[in-house]
């Protein structure tokens, strides 16, 4: 992910910021607790596509 993009991007559902998973290939939001993929270098930002963060994701 392009640090400059990642600067850019937002959560749609907090406006927080995101942070991105290499490994997993997704945008985190700690705030709303989602987890946003990323298909072929696009990131797909709506909320009917995330995945929630598990607790143990948070470090909670």
């Amino acid at each position: 992910m392009d640090s400059k993009l990642l600067e850019l991007l937002v959560c749609p559902v907090t406006k927080g910021p995101l942070t991105w998973d290499r490994e997993k290939q997704e945008l985190l939001s700690r705030s709303a607790r989602l987890a946003y993929p990323v298909r072929d270098g696009i990131p797909i930002l709506l909320e009917d596509e995330a995945r929630v963060l598990t607790d143990e994701e948070l470090g909670l």
